[in-house]
């Protein structure tokens, strides 16, 4: 067999900047990004998180600046992680009518009512223990559980939330908050459900920003674990069944094949969660000029898009949409 060479020539389509955005096979959007946010109580607070460059503790009389801005940019959405005032066994705050999440979903909806609000639904940020789901004989009990769940997310949607996001990785988490979505009379709202989520080294700088250390042992007897990929189809399959509108791989960058067998298998929306850890890798690296920020951040979002996610949950968000914009 003969080479194709000098016939074919792959470089003659990469000879100018035109040609190769011509023939570019994946494509970021604006559209295609959500912007987390940490919303605390108190006046007048944006308060630097130190593991995270750029990423903020907001009060709610700073979040309509934030959100203003974020929707400004062609963001899509936002994703609420809350910072309460009192924690206890039950994650109370977690779901009460006056709640962190629930007052920022109200201003939030004032002062963008475009901008598409979606809540993390999980109990860490709001028990005293600081474990995802109820403590019953010194380990997270999970069908007791559900119904705080299923509660916590009844409230956010009453407070005008437009998606729900469930993480505690509880089984049978999604199947309880539809049937309350439902039968309170919500059943258009969708839920975008946390399917594989991993316990992984990369979310350090996450707990330091919601203030959610376990404070007794660890996340692995309900997180995934990082070395299973089969078992994540299975969770995807089970979250479905269960009425998951949106699934979701978490974190992303170290997960790229788990995206790709997501895609593969499901027809459904796929978001991928660059999480805290991969976000403050390259914040660091670059402010080290151990790599240049606009490249590397760039190709981590091509990456994630070209493994087959849809949405894309990113700290970067409000400078990859920047570019991005600016390229228009």
């Amino acid at each position: 067999m003969t080479s194709s060479f000098p016939q074919s020539r792959l470089r003659r389509l990469r000879e100018s900047t035109m040609l190769r955005v011509m023939t570019r096979e994946t494509s970021l959007s604006v559209k295609d990004f959500v912007y987390p946010l940490f919303v605390a109580h108190g006046k007048d607070v944006r308060e630097p998180v130190e593991p995270m460059p750029g990423v903020f503790h907001l009060s709610l009389d700073r979040l309509a600046e934030e959100v203003t801005e974020v929707s400004q940019l062609g963001i899509s959405a936002v994703l609420l992680f809350g910072l309460p005032d009192h924690k206890d066994a039950r994650g109370t705050e977690a779901y009460a009518y006056d709640g962190i999440i629930q007052e920022a979903v109200r201003v939030i909806k004032q002062a963008a009512p475009d901008l598409l609000v979606i809540t993390d639904v999980c109990l860490c940020e709001y028990t005293d223990h600081g474990h995802c789901g109820v403590i019953v004989q010194g380990r997270v009990d999970n069908d007791e559980t559900l119904e705080l769940l299923a509660r916590v997310a009844v409230s956010h949607v009453e407070a005008g939330a437009d998606v729900v996001a469930p993480s505690a990785m509880m089984d049978g988490q999604v199947g309880a908050i539809r049937y309350a979505l439902d039968d309170g009379g919500y059943p258009l709202v969708p839920i975008m459900a946390y399917s594989a989520k991993y316990a992984s080294a990369f979310y350090g700088p996450f707990r330091a920003a919601a203030d959610s250390n376990p404070q007794f042992g660890d996340r692995r007897g309900y997180q995934m674990d990082p070395a299973n990929a089969r078992e994540a189809i299975r969770e995807m399959e089970m979250d479905i069944q269960e009425g998951a509108d949106m699934i979701m791989v978490k974190p992303a960058l170290a997960y790229l094949d788990v995206i790709v067998r997501a895609r593969q298998a499901f027809s459904h929306p796929i978001a991928a969660y660059n999480v805290s850890g991969e976000y403050s890798m390259v914040k660091g690296a670059a402010a080290n000029g151990w790599l240049e920020a606009h490249g590397a951040i760039m190709e981590v979002m091509t990456a994630l898009k070209r493994a087959g996610a849809d949405i894309i949950i990113t700290y970067h968000a409000k400078e990859v949409a920047r570019w991005l914009n600016a390229e228009q």
